[in-house]
Order: C-alpha cells, then sequence, then structure tokens
C-alpha cells in the first residue's frame, strides 16, 4: 500500500476529505468514531452528523468566514453517530482551495466524550456553551450571535444550572473536561 494511503487510513485521528462538506474519503478512525463502516460513509452529506440542521449551518456558516480569511478552522462542538448518540467533537478543517473554501477540504475528528460527558442542550446554548468554551465574553457573544447581552446571560444562566457550575470559570473547566 503508498505510504501516504496507509498513513491516512490508519492515522490516530478521524480523517476526512470533504467538497462541498459531502464526504469523499473518510478513515478507520472516523469510522471508529461516528459508529459506521468506513466505506458507508462515503458520499454522505456531513449534515447526517450533526445534531440538527441549524447546527450544521450555523457552524457552517463560522466555518467558511474562518476558512475565507485563513484557510482553516477549529472548534469543539456537539456531534452525532450514526446511532443518533451526541457526543463533544473536536473538528480542524484546512481547505484545499482557497478561492471556494468548502469545495475541497481536509479535516480530522477527535472524540472527546470520555472527557466530556452531553448534556441536553439546545441549539442556541451549544452555540453560547461553544463561544464561552472559546473565552468569549456575554457581550462579544451577543455581537456574534446577534443577541442581547440579557439574553446571553440568561442562556448561561441556564448552562451552569445543566452543568451544575456555580462561576463561568467552573463552566468553561466543565465544557473542557477538566476537573475542577
Amino acid at each position: 500500500m503508498d505510504p501516504h494511503a496507509l498513513a491516512f487510513t490508519h492515522a490516530p485521528l478521524g480523517l476526512v476529505l470533504l467538497e462541498n462538506r459531502v464526504i469523499r474519503a473518510a478513515n478507520l478512525r472516523f469510522a471508529e468514531i461516528f459508529a459506521g463502516p468506513v466505506e458507508g460513509f462515503e458520499g454522505m452529506d456531513m449534515a447526517r452528523l450533526y445534531p440538527s440542521v441549524e447546527d450544521y449551518q450555523r457552524i457552517g456558516e463560522r466555518g467558511l468566514a474562518a476558512m475565507r480569511e485563513s484557510g482553516t478552522y477549529d472548534d469543539e462542538r456537539i456531534m452525532q453517530r450514526l446511532s443518533g448518540e451526541l457526543f463533544w467533537c473536536r473538528g480542524r478543517g484546512r481547505s484545499l482551495t482557497p478561492d471556494d473554501p468548502f469545495a475541497r477540504g481536509v479535516w480530522s475528528f477527535s472524540d472527546l466524550s470520555e472527557a466530556r460527558p452531553v448534556v441536553q442542550l439546545t441549539p442556541r446554548e451549544r452555540e453560547v456553551a461553544m463561544l464561552t468554551g472559546q473565552g468569549l465574553t456575554s457581550k462579544e457573544i451577543g455581537r456574534k450571535l446577534d443577541l442581547s447581552y440579557r439574553t446571553v446571560e440568561q442562556h448561561r444562566a441556564r448552562l451552569l444550572k445543566k452543568f451544575d457550575a456555580r462561576n463561568i470559570a467552573e463552566l468553561v473547566a466543565r465544557f473542557s473536561g477538566m476537573p475542577f
């Protein structure tokens, strides 16, 4: 087997080649993470692996904006295995077509579920959680999501309760799986 193909197939990270957010090739670790046969992912729209169409669209918009600027994007988000099970995942992507960032790209996915349990969240709570985990303030989150400061604070209050955290620092620690 070609060394490049061997490295792709057996990489310790989940790897996929995407064209317009459709999987063209996936490796064994990706198939393991998303709980399906590797050949079953070829031709699959990535939307199938998100908890909702809204999550797929919002994360896609954010990713596209970042990739237009730098050619790369990374975040931590909740994804969905083929079984329907939700889990925390780190996604990192690099566009191979700078003029059209989603036309072709290589993405890696890491399963964070052992360190970070999934708590049932609304799509908006997931967005606020993702941005809080990135260190953004309520005002910055409000500007990014076109929400008022007070609305973001209400979402954060619900997140504190759902994650049994006393403050934002403890909440962020819970998101990252660090003991607090």
